[in-house]
């Protein structure tokens, strides 16, 4: 596998910007080696984090700064303004007599019908008094049914500018059949209002379904001011570290990284960016372990995302949404909660103990950072039963626990609880939380999450992991090495990536596979070029060929794959063949062989892909002396609440770094590390495999 385009150095450096810290992996593709390390957050600005994070690595390796080779960057920029609700002053662009597509939307509410008494539409991401329409029409073959209305496109333009709306979304119907008129209309504004950010449809998201692709084409632009201000002043940064700059990627929803040059022209397809890095790093960790079906759990300072992997491959979406922002763009299916290091713990007006979605962050952080933080948090609670060492990052931020357990205390008596009882209550809940969550992406979908491995990892991720084997009768879970870092592990295992789509519905019956294959070459053309901006050379470039399909008369769609190669009469009855056995997987049913359901097609997609040399996880064999399981040994005890009831226990704590293949670690103990902390509740048995894994079972399934 190719390296990709990258300078001469031999230094690797994935970063991933958390809540709380910046996580940072460097990997030497010249002696194979691995290193990382953490650094506080600056939710104020987390260019300074990820500059910072450099910064250190560097000196932890003893590396210059020429030795970088390239930086692959996970970001929560546009991710963050969406969850805040922070889109600014947005205008948009349509067809005269469909200004109001954003007001009618969808008819779905919220949790079915049974909310909808109750429901209240949100607020447009657009209101309809900032919406112009220009006349003109395509119809959904391409062709042109009314002229594009020059003098009513130069009327709006002009508007927007008087009104100081300068970031515009532009949506025509039928644009991803022919885009005419919107390349007409940002031309017209670059004439009128030179000074808007402006995104078109065509460009964003060329599918059909125009309330789906009105609302994506605005959260890109809403984003672009800001995301693009933030990846242009960390690659202006990096020139400082080599002439001419250094290699700079961004993580993608969809699971692949973009140089920052491009990124800029398609912000919004880094709104996932964070948690598809942890998803992707986690995934080839446990595959290389041996576990194929997994469930991967990731415990930030704000949140925990939770995602499927089966066969190696987190599974993708297209229906996925940020905040109350729908958005169509292929992206890595994670659902997040808010159950992070930092959430908050409260009561409510009934006087019911809560926790999260509010998070105390980096800044003000946890009572115990001894910060200005005046709210207890999961942290709180996890130092002051001890599960957690009176510091973090190997000493490097010392933990104030009496400061964490006064505040434990007086929301104690406001509870009439122990201190124990509400701290325990405290991780109860939000052991739950993730425990939703992970019934979201299983239960909820028809999997059973009993046939599923578990993988922790971040920072908090592997705290309550032994509560939810119990609360989900989940029977393993893995945790990597430095699980605080999986993130930006991640960031080092993906290939550059871009994908193009492009509706053509047309039932199979009168599917005529040439012009199948001119529509796929037109859209692989496009990927072709993308990479080759990206500096990958011919015999680099690969190219996956996706198609959407469904049952005539279906409101939704299955993706299956489509073969490479001249297509023909047989290789579209394939495709129908693989859409049916997805179908029946998903369903439970499917109509092959009924000629009475026709299949049809809908969206062509073409993924171009540029490969980046991976780093390789290394096997640690046993000793041969070694009998195949054998107790490690603590390194020091300290007690440790588990139960309420119980009360402490004298615990073993593991330094992790000391524990080799083969060894186990039977609870109560804690098994602690620079990034992390695993506590093993009483009853449940952590081994070390060969690839330094933590496997956590219980102590009533050995054989």
């Amino acid at each position: 596998m190719t390296s990709g385009p990258s300078r001469a150095g031999s230094l690797r450096i994935g970063i991933d910007t958390g809540g709380t810290f910046t996580d940072v992996v460097a990997f030497d593709e010249a002696s194979g080696a691995l290193l990382t390390t953490k650094t506080p957050s600056t939710p104020h600005d987390p260019a300074e984090g990820f500059l910072a994070g450099i910064d250190k690595i560097l000196a932890a390796s003893g590396a210059a700064r020429d030795a970088i080779a390239a930086v692959s960057h996970g970001t929560t920029v546009a991710t963050n303004q969406l969850l805040e609700g922070h889109v600014g002053r947005l205008g948009f662009i349509t067809n005269t007599g469909y200004e109001s597509v954003l007001e009618i939307a969808r008819q779905s509410v919220p949790d079915g019908y049974g909310n909808s008494y109750f429901w209240v539409k949100p607020d447009r991401i657009v209101p309809r008094d900032r919406v112009k329409g220009v006349g003109g029409r395509m119809t959904w073959t391409g062709d042109e049914l009314r002229p594009f209305d020059v003098d009513e496109a130069r009327t709006a333009a002009q508007w927007f500018r008087e009104q100081g709306i300068d970031t515009l979304g532009v949506c025509f119907l039928h644009s991803y059949a022919n885009p005419a008129h919107e390349q007409a209309m940002r031309a017209i504004l670059a004439e009128e209002h030179p000074d808007a950010v402006v995104s078109i449809s065509s460009e964003v998201l060329r599918e059909y379904r125009e309330y789906e692709r009105s609302m994506t084409t605005l959260v890109d632009a809403a984003v672009k001011p800001k995301v693009a201000a933030y990846v242009r002043r960390i690659a202006h940064s990096l020139e400082e570290y080599a002439d001419g700059g250094v290699p700079f990627y961004v993580m993608k929803s969809n699971g692949g990284v973009l140089s920052a040059t491009e990124v800029v022209n398609q912000p919004i397809s880094t709104v996932l960016s964070g948690p598809a890095a942890g998803a992707l790093g986690a995934a080839l960790i446990a595959s290389v372990a041996g576990f194929d079906r997994v469930l991967t759990c990731d415990g930030g300072g704000t949140s925990t995302d939770v995602s499927v992997v089966i066969d190696g491959e987190p599974t993708l979406t297209t229906e996925g949404s940020v905040g109350a922002y729908p958005s169509k763009i292929p992206m890595i299916d994670v659902v997040t909660v808010g159950a992070g290091g930092g959430s908050i713990a409260w009561l409510s007006p009934e006087g019911t103990l809560k926790v999260g979605p509010q998070s105390a962050g980096a800044d003000p952080g946890p009572l115990c950072y001894a910060t200005g933080g005046t709210d207890v948090t999961i942290t709180d609670a996890h130092v002051v039963l001890g599960r957690i060492p009176p510091h973090l990052l190997g000493g490097e931020i010392p933990l104030d626990v009496d400061a964490a357990r006064k505040g434990i205390e007086a929301l104690a008596g406001r509870l009439g609880m122990s201190v124990e009882e509400t701290a325990t209550g405290v991780l109860e809940i939000s052991a739950w939380n993730q425990a939703n969550a992970l019934r979201q992406i299983t239960v909820k979908r028809g999997l059973d999450v009993r046939d599923f491995t578990l993988t922790t990892f971040g920072g908090s991720g592997s705290l309550l992991l032994c509560r939810l084997m119990d609360v989900l009768g989940i029977p393993t879970v893995l945790v990597p090495p430095n699980p605080g870092n999986v993130s930006a592990f991640g960031l080092l295992t993906v290939d550059v990536k871009n994908d193009y789509v492009q509706t053509a519905v047309r039932l199979a019956t009168d599917l005529d596979a040439r012009e199948v294959e001119d529509l796929y070459g037109g859209l692989a053309e496009r990927a072709s070029l993308a990479l080759e901006a990206e500096g990958f050379a011919p015999a680099d470039r690969r190219f996956v060929r996706t198609a959407d399909l469904r049952y005539f008369g279906q409101a939704f769609e299955v993706r299956v794959p489509v073969p490479e190669g001249p297509l023909d009469a047989g290789a579209l009855d394939e495709v129908a063949a693989a859409f049916h056995a997805e179908h029946r997987t998903l369903y439970g049913y499917d109509f092959a062989g009924d000629d009475s359901q026709q299949v049809e097609w809908v969206n062509l997609r073409v993924s171009g892909i540029g490969p980046l040399r991976r780093p390789t996880i290394r096997r640690h064999e046993r000793e041969a002396s070694a009998s195949p399981s054998r107790p490690a040994t603590p390194s020091s005890r300290r007690p440790v609440c588990f139960d309420a009831e119980q009360g402490y226990e004298d615990s073993g704590v593991y330094d992790r770094a000391t524990l080799l293949p083969g060894e186990e670690v039977r609870g109560p103990a804690v098994i602690e590390e620079y990034g992390s902390t695993v506590p093993i509740h009483p009853g449940f048995v952590a081994r070390i495999d060969t690839y330094l894994n933590v496997i956590v079972t219980r102590e009533d399934e050995e054989k």
